[in-house]
């Protein structure tokens, strides 16, 4: 007997269905030799920091740099039956060995591992690896497991990432909020992106339009163009002075030129596209590919290789030719199957290029949904356009003389479209706003010959603008994220940029939810908030390069190239620096985010007390008296603090609530909360009111 791990239980519905694995049990599905269960996703995480210690609960900037010796963790509520069942088989001693079989990635190693180390398992470790979830591919993976030692330099990246985003959020959110009085949350690969974003609206709001100029020459149907003209009246002389003149074409070059198919996709590059054509976020394109993964009509997604290994040639060579047959708008004549192009094996590391699965071909795909459609019809043509012809055009350039002033046009003629044919057929159908596409198709007049004379020219001076850099949407924000700290880095450098494809859409989305980020049509921008934090963030916890080369640490880890205490050291250095400079803060700076509204005065020290995020506090630095929003006592009656009712207790010392809920009596209760100043702490106590008696009753 053997025992089957996966990520979720659709997965795991696959592999049981060709394992034999048929009786379905509570948490798992039964087979003669081996049982198939599931992880419900991240099964286990890292604890909060107030799961080491109670003095965590409160954010004391002298606790800090808060580091676990051993760390802990810890199972989510909702997910602690799955887990108890986990356990279980786990430390079952029927089975030979537990099958890894979460996704194929340096995520699904992370929890596996976890759900095994936390159950205290010595079962003996194979690996699955496969990028397909098709029939064949799940046999083929069965028949070749590996040893999951092979994997332990992934599973070491993966919990290095994880303690380094731990510590670094917990660590800086923690510091800067405490010095700032402001809740201020900073995350390893978020911040950067937020910078980005932050950067980018800074140029906008302060770039300068300015003018510049340009002088056309027309003629049957030729229309040249100078070179740009910094002063309007320098614009207008040359157009006065060629008015009716006559012009020389001096330079006339034809060349016969051609443009390459686009590779296959990799995850970030369908995001990009998808949200360009379609106005999908990063995320809603990962959940659907996700899900057509698991339905085993495309292949492993999340992959940053846009190639296929020598071996695969063969296989999409089959595939290219059913094409047709599954996308409506793919013509035979359209098609080539220049497989070969598409092969690299030094560009594959885990996973190949995104490709529909040959079952998928095969398929009925009408109850599909429009997104999902639209997804797959985009895929298709994309493996269609990369194994596709060349496209040949010739390319004409003109320069023309006119009173000793040189003007030029450039054009080019398709003679063999090759990719294009499908990709202007797909643009057609699909496309909902306007192709940035390059036009290949955009001819010179025939006929011209050098040193042809054009007689009395037409000539128009132009005014146009400095336009500003774009604000981000997603398909530039991942691209900008993928190329990030480019210029830093050698050209051998094996991975460039910040996050990685399957996180990159959950880090934007985490800024939109944080309140950091929002949505603007299809454009992502920075909020008052995101701006206001990025601009007290020291460069160093904010910069894309820096977040670039962790992650090519990481990658280099899961090959053995770096060691993990290595890279966690470097992570405790910077901490160390981060709290070093946030010592020496000043104190003018750190009111940047203080309210000048006063609710009332500290009855400790009778200094000025002030509203943040989650309490009302003493602006003497030396009094520590704070009046919580929430706390256990109030929490215990549904009760948290308002800004009125604060300003009132620090009055009168007392407050009169009416929604104060009782569970032992599960029932609303009115009574005084009592303010109670002890060792320099807020203590609450009820009073309740006495009760009344009806006309002609007494008390007994």
């Amino acid at each position: 007997m053997y025992l089957v791990i996966s990520e979720k239980p659709s997965v795991s519905q696959s592999i049981a269905k060709i394992l034999g694995a048929n009786q379905r049990r509570e948490g798992y599905l039964e087979g003669a030799d081996c049982i198939v269960s599931w992880c419900l996703g991240h099964l286990a995480e890292y604890v909060a920091p107030d799961a080491y210690s109670e003095k965590y609960r409160l954010w004391d900037y002298d606790d800090l740099p808060i580091i676990p010796d051993k760390w802990k963790m810890t199972v989510a509520t909702d997910k602690r039956e799955q887990f108890a069942t986990l356990k279980e088989l786990l430390n079952n001693p029927e089975f030979a060995y537990v099958v890894n079989a979460c996704d194929a990635g340096r995520e699904g190693e992370l929890i596996f591992r976890r759900v095994y180390e936390l159950s205290g398992s010595h079962l003996p470790v194979k690996r699955l690896w496969i990028s397909s979830m098709e029939d064949k591919a799940i046999l083929d993976g069965f028949a070749k497991l590996k040893d999951g030692a092979e994997y332990k330099n992934l599973y070491e990246a993966a919990v290095c990432r994880a303690q380094a985003d731990w510590l670094i959020g917990m660590n800086a959110t923690r510091a800067f909020t405490s010095k700032y009085y402001k809740r201020l949350v900073i995350g390893r690969v978020q911040t950067p992106t937020l910078s980005m974003l932050v950067d980018r609206q800074t140029q906008i709001e302060h770039f300068e339009k300015k003018p510049y100029y340009t002088v056309s020459l027309e003629k049957d149907g030729l229309c040249v163009v100078s070179e740009k003209i910094a002063e309007e009246e320098q614009a207008n002389i040359v157009a006065h002075v060629c008015e009716g003149k006559e012009a020389v074409i001096k330079k006339l070059e034809k060349s016969r030129k051609k443009s390459s198919p686009p590779k296959l996709y990799d995850l970030t590059t369908l995001q990009r596209e998808a949200n360009r054509i379609f106005g999908y976020t990063a995320q809603e394109t990962l959940q659907e590919l996700q899900e057509l993964y698991e339905d085993k009509l495309i292949t492993y997604p999340r992959t940053d290789s846009q190639y296929i290994t020598e071996d695969m040639e063969e296989s999409l060579s089959e595939l290219v030719e059913q094409l047709p047959g599954a996308f409506f708008f793919l013509e035979e004549n359209m098609l080539s199957n220049h497989a070969k192009r598409t092969v690299n094996n030094a560009k594959v590391s885990d996973h190949h290029a995104i490709l529909p699965t040959k079952e998928a071909l095969q398929k009925d795909l009408s109850g599909l949904s429009t997104k999902k459609k639209n997804i797959f019809c985009l895929l298709g043509q994309r493996v269609a356009q990369a194994v596709a012809g060349d496209c040949i055009y010739d390319e004409t350039s003109v320069e023309v003389e006119c009173e000793d002033y040189i003007f030029h046009a450039k054009g080019s003629s398709v003679k063999e479209p090759g990719y294009t044919a499908i990709a202007d057929k797909f643009g057609h159908l699909f496309k909902k706003e306007k192709s940035e596409d390059k036009k290949l198709d955009d001819d010179i007049p025939e006929g011209l010959k050098e040193g042809e004379r054009l007689e009395a020219v037409s000539a128009m001076a132009k005014q146009h603008f400095t336009s500003p850099p774009k604000p981000y949407s997603e398909d530039t924000l991942l691209a900008a994220m993928e190329n990030a700290g480019k210029k830093e880095f050698d050209k051998d450098t094996e991975k460039k940029g910040i996050g990685t494809p399957a996180t990159r859409a959950s880090i934007i989305e985490k800024l939109v939810a944080s309140g950091y980020a929002q949505r603007k049509g299809k454009q992502i921008c920075p909020t008052e908030s995101g701006t206001q934090m990025v601009v007290v963030i020291p460069e160093y916890l904010k910069s894309a390069s820096m977040t670039a080369e962790w992650e090519n640490q990481l990658l280099a880890m899961e090959k053995g190239k770096v060691n993990s205490s290595q890279f966690m050291e470097g992570i405790r250095n910077l901490l160390t620096m981060m709290l070093n400079g946030c010592d020496m803060i000043p104190e003018e700076e750190r009111q940047r985010f203080r309210s000048t509204d006063s609710i009332g005065t500290c009855p400790v020290c009778g200094s000025l007390m002030f509203e943040s995020k989650k309490n009302f506090y003493c602006s003497n630095k030396d009094c520590n008296f704070t009046l919580w929003k929430e706390s256990h006592y109030l929490d215990s009656m549904r009760k948290s603090i308002s800004k009125k009712e604060a300003a009132e207790l620090l009055k009168n010392g007392r407050i009169y609530c009416k929604d104060l809920y009782s569970v032992k009596k599960q029932k609303t209760l009115e009574a005084d909360l009592i303010l109670q100043i002890k060792d320099g702490k807020a203590n609450y106590s009820l009073k309740f009111p006495k009760k009344k008696y009806g006309k002609g009753k007494q008390k007994k």
